[in-house]
This record gives structure tokens, C-alpha cells and sequence, in this order.
């Protein structure tokens, strides 16, 4: 299988490569600097910037659902989810911080898709401040890469009937 030495560099040519992000606006303040630092971060990877398409929701608990939109529609090798969750003084930290990261999760194995999750759970905005540009350019470099290993691993039909019939033509 080609690529899976040990070692290998990833692959982050994202030429070619359509990407879709989901950001959510809660924290817009610092959901708007990791799209910013997330599309830069495409575009620098040779993502077209009109192959990018950008969404967003209200807040991290509807990332999951506008990404399986994007996902049914079958259109991107690649997508991002963008949000913020700060800890405040109840339980609700710990249900949309569990809820959305499952939610992105399963988006990305039920369809088979590379998911880069950028929402960001820290403790308070100084922590969230400090991560913002460096989770939004990381996110692009995961979905790139990702993009380019899935397809790498993928099998096509024309593989899957020399394996399974044993001629080539």
C-alpha cells in the first residue's frame, strides 16, 4: 500500500481539494479569528479559495447537524467544525462540550469523511484567546491532510475487482 511507510510526511497539498467549515458564532470574537486563521491557513496549503465554502450556526450543538448537511450533499473531501465553549459555574460546559464532539465524530464515520474539530473547550476567554490562531491554522493542516490520506487509502472499483477477481487489464 502505497504511503503507509513508516514515517511518511503528510501529504499537505491542498490543491484540487474542496473544503467545508462550520463555524459556530457563540464567541464570535474567537470563532471569527479561527476562521480567519483556519481559511489563511487553506489558501497558504493551495486550497482554492472559491473550494471553500463556510457555514455558520449558532453555536457548538449545531455544528454537528450543518456538518452532516454539508456531508449528504457530497461535495467536499474535507470539512472543519469552529466553535468555543468556555467553562462557566453549571453542567452545561460538560454537555455541549461531550454533545457536539460526539455529534462531529459520528458525522465523520458515518460518512466517511475527514473532520477536523476546532472547537475549542478551555477553562476561560485568556485560554481560548491564546489557542484560537493555532487551532484555526492546525484544523486546516488536519483536513488537508486527512482529505489526502482517505483518498490515498481509499480502494476504487477498478482496485476492488483485481482483488476480488485476480486479472488485471
Amino acid at each position: 500500500m502505497q504511503g503507509a511507510e513508516k514515517g511518511k510526511q503528510p501529504q499537505l497539498d491542498g490543491s484540487g481539494l474542496t473544503i467545508g467549515i462550520v463555524q459556530a458564532r457563540f464567541n464570535e470574537g474567537i470563532t471569527n479569528a479561527l476562521f480567519d486563521a483556519c481559511f489563511k491557513e487553506l489558501v497558504a496549503l493551495g486550497v482554492d479559495a472559491n473550494d471553500i465554502d463556510h457555514v455558520t450556526v449558532p453555536g457548538a450543538l449545531e455544528v454537528p447537524l450543518a456538518l452532516q448537511t454539508l456531508a449528504n450533499r457530497g461535495e467536499h473531501d474535507a470539512l472543519i467544525a469552529l466553535g468555543c465553549i468556555i467553562r462557566g459555574e453549571t453542567y452545561h460546559f460538560e454537555l455541549v462540550a461531550n454533545e457536539s464532539g460526539a455529534g462531529v465524530t459520528r458525522v465523520g464515520l458515518d460518512f466517511d469523511l475527514p473532520i477536523a474539530n476546532a472547537i475549542l473547550t478551555t477553562e476561560n476567554l485568556e485560554q481560548a484567546m491564546a489557542r484560537r490562531t493555532e487551532k484555526g491554522t492546525d484544523a486546516a493542516r488536519v483536513a488537508v491532510e486527512m482529505a489526502q490520506l482517505v483518498s490515498e487509502l481509499t480502494i476504487n472499483d477498478d482496485d476492488m475487482d483485481i482483488l476480488m477477481n485476480g486479472d488485471a487489464e
